[in-house]
């Protein structure tokens, strides 16, 4: 199993003050690629080209990048460049957020998500190729845009990518999303995966992966899982740490009636808790949200614990569809999880 590294998004201080120490650590200690994420506030790809610099072999990916944020042509700019800074090492990493960040912040609609991804990736694709110039019409997305002066004309890059299959992961958690990524990416970015679930996900896969002009199959494809590790000697203590992260995304990161972060936990058998957590946190009392999160709950997603508990706990990880973990820390505890995963 390979590991990566996941800055992820900034803090509201600022960026964190040790990233380019974490970056020089990753590329060190031979982890497989270094990741940046947003939300509505830190870009993605900036911190990514910033930090990137410094290295020389790992890949560097954006985990990931909003499509209501650009539009095609301006992601596909984008990686173009990424692609050529980094002597072919760029990895696309797609995802449509939430109704909440998509409606309130980029002011888009959200409607048929699914849809609009497959177009997404479509026009980019095309971009890539470079054959022609991009003429698209489907339901989200037009290339020239129909309507307006009508002067607008298909066009293709002026530069000429320098891998016109750059690597396109997606950002899913729903089965039907994940069937998506299977179909039409090179790799899949969970957030809360847990291998007690990992039968669910392999029929999600197999179904993408059986549809016609699918692009990977299984031998092939990615699964670059988010996995925050956290090393000591008392579970609980170390469960402590990441209870408000979990509280924030299952009480906090959607509406009452549509967290798709929530959903995932309460399919491993945590409805009950997902409610308590959800009716806090949305009533402001995000500490007594925290301490509704069991320690099990953290288990099931997360590597917490004892050298040797983590190390037992990551069989399971190796079994299940998961090929790259990612996890995040000071250098030193990113040397420690090395010597455990590597």
């Amino acid at each position: 199993m390979d590991l990566g590294l996941i800055i992820g998004y900034w803090p509201s201080s600022g960026p964190p003050p040790d990233a380019a120490e974490q970056v020089a650590a990753a590329e060190r200690l031979g982890f497989k690629s270094v990741w940046m994420s947003e939300a509505y506030g830190s870009d993605c790809f900036t911190p990514l080209a910033w930090w990137g610099s410094a290295t020389e072999r790992v890949e560097l990916g954006t985990a990931i990048t909003q499509i209501s944020a650009r539009t095609p042509a301006s992601t596909a700019m984008t990686a173009i460049t990424m692609d050529h800074l980094t002597g072919g090492r760029f990895i696309l990493g797609l995802g449509v957020s939430g109704p909440q960040v998509v409606e309130g912040w980029y002011a888009q609609e959200y409607a048929k998500p699914l849809a609009r991804t497959r177009e997404y990736v479509e026009i980019i694709r095309a971009i890539l190729k470079r054959d022609k110039p991009v003429e698209y019409v489907g339901d989200h997305y037009q290339m020239p845009l129909v309507g307006g002066t009508g002067f607008g004309k298909p066009l293709k890059s002026i530069v000429r990518p320098l891998r016109t299959d750059i690597p396109i992961y997606l950002g899913a958690e729903g089965p039907k999303n994940v069937a998506l990524a299977a179909e039409i990416c090179d790799g899949w970015l969970p957030m809360f995966f847990s291998p007690k679930a990992d039968g669910f996900y392999r029929e999600a896969l197999a179904e993408g992966f059986a549809r016609p002009g699918a692009r990977q199959g299984a031998e092939t494809f990615e699964v670059a899982c988010v996995v925050p590790t956290i090393l000591g000697d008392d579970v609980g203590a170390c469960a402590d740490l990441l209870r408000p992260t979990l509280a924030l995304y299952v009480g906090g990161m959607g509406a009452k009636d549509r967290n798709f972060h929530r959903d995932v936990f309460v399919r491993l058998g945590y409805e009950a808790e997902c409610d308590k957590i959800q009716e806090a946190y949305l009533d402001g009392r995000k500490a007594e949200a925290a301490g509704y999160v069991p320690t099990a709950m953290v288990e099931d997603v997360y590597l917490i614990g004892p050298k040797d508990k983590v190390r037992d706990d990551l069989e399971a990880w190796r079994e299940s569809c998961v090929t790259q973990l990612l996890v995040s820390g000071p250098p030193f505890m990113l040397e420690e999880i090395a010597e455990l995963v590597l």
